[in-house]
């Protein structure tokens, strides 16, 4: 199958998630309830499955997990010139910075399940759980004028963190997780990528598209068009190949976290300019996903 088509289904329970709140039926403090459940319960498991069983080769990685850092950080340096060259105020600039750089780990593993079965997403969680401390820090740093207690605060409560450290540490350890407890944590697992993705589709928003109609240009193209193109530079400089490659590539390719949104409001920086950052990403990558996907892997 064309890797493009792949994409199909993701995108389709997005635009669902996205009709079915905007059809009222289901109330709205449901779809908060939702993605915290989402977030807090089904996705550790999730990671944790993918992580606890696999053949791991951590020193393999580490050219990936280089790439990764390399593309992010640029992503970052490239997206804080939206501050002077738009004259945004610093809770709209921190904010919006973060459609250049985060990712939605929903879609990535979703595509890389879809792509490579479990050891792809496997792969891309070792990649993502590195890259997850750096762009919190990035992004609290600047939310919160370098306020080191916010950056821990938000590390230690990240659930991406919480499922990544406990599957390496049951794999590493060589601990064995009984049959019927392994079993409900599948179970767990199965549910958490379709959820995720139709509470992907809800959160969409549009408030401030008009608004923000050039930094929101601006960082969509960072984050959607060029960042794929440092990341196959830097994967080929570093000479990363394989399953490392791929998931490198689709993560340098996905759309921007909901988890921006979330962050920007809890710490007092413009939630609109987030929501939108959210929303227009994530709509432009039904478009351009595709796109890289056939052109680079």
């Amino acid at each position: 199958m064309d890797t493009a088509l792949i994409l199909i289904p993701d995108f389709l329970l997005i635009l669902f998630g996205f009709a079915l709140r905007r059809s009222g039926w289901l109330a709205p403090a449901f779809w908060a309830e939702a993605e915290k459940f989402v977030y807090f319960v089904l996705f550790p498991p999730l990671l944790f499955r993918a992580l606890a069983r696999a053949q791991l080769d951590l020193a393999a990685s580490l050219p990936m997990l280089a790439a990764g850092l390399l593309f992010t950080a640029s992503a970052f340096v490239l997206g804080s010139a939206a501050k002077p060259l738009f004259r945004l105020p610093q809770p709209s600039f921190a904010a919006g910075n973060q459609g250049a750089y985060r990712f939605n780990t929903y879609v990535g593993f979703a595509v890389m399940g879809s792509l490579a079965g479990e050891p792809g997403i496997a792969t891309i969680a070792l990649l993502c759980g590195s890259m997850v401390p750096v762009v919190n820090v990035m992004a609290v740093g600047q939310l919160a004028h370098g306020s080191e207690r916010g950056m821990l605060y938000e590390l230690l409560r990240n659930p991406i963190i919480w499922g990544i450290s406990s599957g390496l540490a049951a794999n590493l350890g060589g601990l064995h997780v009984p049959a019927p407890l392994f079993a409900a944590i599948d179970h767990l697992a199965a549910a958490a990528l379709p959820l995720g993705l139709i509470t992907v589709g809800a959160g969409l928003r549009f408030a401030a598209l008009r608004r923000h109609a050039g930094p929101l240009l601006y960082w969509n193209a960072i984050k959607l068009l060029l960042l794929p193109a440092i990341a196959v530079l830097a994967t080929g400089l570093l000479g990363v190949s394989g399953l490392y490659r791929q998931a490198a590539l689709v993560m340098s390719m996905l759309p921007t976290a909901t988890s921006a949104y979330i962050l920007a409001v809890r710490m007092q920086g413009d939630g609109e300019l987030a929501a939108a950052v959210v929303t227009t990403s994530t709509l432009a990558a039904m478009v351009t996903m595709p796109l890289m996907l056939a052109l680079l892997l």
